[in-house]
């Protein structure tokens, strides 16, 4: 499932085709993705004007002139892809229709911006704009990662005395917005915290060192492009960069990155997910 990076990645494709400009036709080509589109969809966003196109955790948020605001999920591989404009230095012309093509934008400025889902599971929303932060998607967030509001102080409070492992604690989207699997181990492997170490065990002068290596790593991601390890392409159809900077992700076997460490990465099984790790470096 795309993380932060990603979605970050979508969006600032998107903007130069998208914001500011008007909805000139929306075509919508099934009832639902992982949930029932909202009644009247493609009527209610055609002809509306995307005033503002910003992130909040994994979501894409698209505010309209009408008062509403389109909410998007990407899912497991859902794609926003972009034709009929320069994007950088790509140019696509317009693709003939496909199989799992739900959503179609054909914008005032001749630009498409094409909603592809093959597994489904990703999902649209239309919701007051004014009440946005209250969507029960969006109200149970904790703070961006990227924000002033994600700080030594909110961290260290909010993994004060929790008996789960770092690893699930970071996952926590009620702790902090956006961070997923990829990047939360690559952030403890850069900081030398074991996945498994208990939360609560967790020093002040870690949590100085995790605060800005989560910044660092998902600003080198956005910087990369993110990562591509199956479905993910970015808004201009390209792949994402990143996975080829991983020092620990989808490495296990393999020799540590650090200069002077003899060790092999390692893998466990955490709630359901892969922890990759070096069993030297992080304790």
């Amino acid at each position: 499932m795309p993380e932060l990076p990603e979605v970050e990645t979508v969006r600032r494709g998107l903007l130069p085709v998208m914001e500011g400009q008007v909805i000139a036709q929306a075509q919508v080509n099934r009832p639902d993705l992982r949930w029932p589109f909202p009644p009247g969809m493609a009527e209610r966003l055609t002809g509306a004007q995307v005033q503002a196109l910003r992130r909040r955790s994994k979501y894409i948020l698209a505010d309209l002139s009408t008062g509403e605001t389109l909410l998007i999920h990407l899912g497991m591989s859902g794609r926003m892809l972009i034709s009929g404009a320069q994007v950088g230095a790509f140019h696509h012309d317009h693709p003939a229709p496909a199989k799992h093509d739900h959503v179609v934008l054909d914008m005032g400025n001749g630009a498409r911006v094409t909603f592809n889902d093959a597994r489904r599971f990703g999902a649209m929303d239309l919701l007051p704009t004014a009440t946005a932060e209250a969507h029960p998607l969006l109200s149970v967030l904790g703070p961006e990662p990227l924000g002033n509001d994600f700080h030594e102080s909110h961290l260290a409070a909010r993994l004060k005395g929790r008996a789960t492992p770092i690893k699930s604690a970071l996952l926590d989207q009620h702790l902090v917005a956006g961070l997923g699997n990829i990047y939360v181990c690559e952030v403890l492997f850069r900081a030398g915290i074991h996945p498994a170490r208990l939360a609560r065990d967790v020093t002040g002068a870690d949590v100085a060192r995790l605060v800005p290596l989560i910044r660092q790593v998902l600003e080198e991601a956005i910087e990369a492009g993110g990562s591509s390890l199956k479905d993910y392409r970015q808004a201009d159809g390209e792949l994402g960069y990143f996975q080829h900077n991983f020092r620990v992700y989808d490495r296990e076997g393999e020799a540590c990155t650090t200069p002077g460490c003899a060790a092999t990465l390692h893998r466990i099984v955490q709630s359901g997910r892969s922890s990759f790790f070096c069993p030297t470096c992080q304790s």
